[in-house]
């Protein structure tokens, strides 16, 4: 326990970078899967396959090896605005695909005679999507999403070897440090996730509950 107490304030801080990287990458990652989703049905068949190439690369590369891109290879193209940075834009990336496949699969969900209804009215592609699927299909993704993020949480760790201080990093300095005490320390970045994840878990199970209420 004491040795809990000697690191409490390298853990404090550790707990909001790895909170700042979640809520960071997080709406990073929504924004540009969005875009990806939009271009995966969009009518303009190079937009179709820059989404689909971009989602089957992303999705399939390990984690590590895009955070490796971000924090060697970016710096190396003179492009360096610092570790933390970098893995923003390595998770941003690594997310975003995962947040464009769940948003494709409520917009498949979406009655194909909503959309037909808005474009036999005049609508173009952007309003049918943005004003008329979208609406419809994002209250079907919302728990998807929220399991898409707890996964994202978890990914942070990772970004612990690549020189940003969050909560993994400080468990593995502090057991080098205290060899004697490595359960509880672990257990301590354990339970410092676990605050993060487990309010995301019940909030993904109550809104599905909603939702099917409302279906």
């Amino acid at each position: 326990m004491d040795a809990i107490i000697q690191f409490l304030p390298q853990f404090g801080e550790a707990f909001l970078v790895t909170l700042s990287l979640l809520v960071f990458s997080g709406l990073g990652a929504l924004v540009i899967g969005l875009i990806i989703a939009a271009m995966r049905i969009s009518p303009v068949a190079s937009l179709r396959a820059f989404a689909t190439a971009y989602t089957e690369i992303l999705r399939n590369t390990p984690l590590t090896l895009v955070l490796f891109f971000c924090a060697t290879i970016l710096p190396y193209l003179d492009f360096y605005p610092g570790y933390y940075p970098l893995a923003l834009i390595g998770l941003m990336a690594y997310t975003s695909p995962f947040v464009a496949e769940a948003l494709r699969s409520g917009i498949n969900g979406v009655a194909v005679g909503q959309a037909e209804a808005a474009r036999s009215i005049g609508l173009p592609f952007g309003q049918v999507v943005t004003l008329v699927v979208l609406p419809q299909a994002i209250r079907m993704v919302i728990p998807p999403l929220i399991n898409v993020f707890i996964a994202l949480t978890k990914n942070t760790s990772v970004a612990g070897a690549f020189f940003v201080v969050e909560i993994f990093a400080v468990a593995r300095t502090a057991a080098n440090e205290r060899g004697d005490s490595v359960i509880a320390l672990l257990l301590a970045a354990a339970a410092l996730y676990l605050l993060i994840t487990i309010p995301l878990g019940i909030a993904a199970g109550r809104v599905e509950k909603k939702l099917a209420v409302i279906r």
